[in-house]
């Protein structure tokens, strides 16, 4: 039996932006897809913090070190510049896998005092 689980999440980043008109998607800075192991196109659940939306969607990779978290379709009407979010991903692991699996989790702090987007820490096991 497979079982889905958390891959992966970028936690409390920050909306830089969001283009209504655009097909869909997120676009994130693909400096942090690449840290949080999640391709173009990849299938992603993003949670707003601030009022509690969720929606599923595709991300796409935004210039790098730019920070960029741009909400884009439809669901930019869920969530709005400023906002924070977490972006998750999931992957299907056999029961082998379960025993050493632990999701990657990039922290970006989302604080007042930080840049937007920036990397504060990542955990890639439990003892991180």
């Amino acid at each position: 039996m497979r079982r889905t689980l958390l891959k992966s999440k970028l936690h409390r980043a920050t909306v830089t932006g969001s283009d209504l008109n655009y097909v869909g998607s997120i676009t994130i800075d693909a400096d942090l897809l690449d840290l949080a192991d999640i391709l173009e196109h990849e299938q992603v659940h993003v949670v707003d913090v601030n009022n509690g939306a969720r929606f599923e969607t595709y991300t796409i990779a935004g210039e790098r070190g730019s920070g960029v978290m741009q909400i884009n379709g439809a669901a930019a009407r869920l969530v709005h510049t400023g906002d924070v979010v977490i972006v998750m991903s999931y992957a299907q692991y056999d029961h082998e896998e379960l025993a050493g699996h632990q999701p990657i989790v990039v922290d970006l702090g989302s604080s007042p005092d930080e840049p937007a987007n920036r990397v504060t820490r990542v955990l890639t096991s439990a003892g991180d």
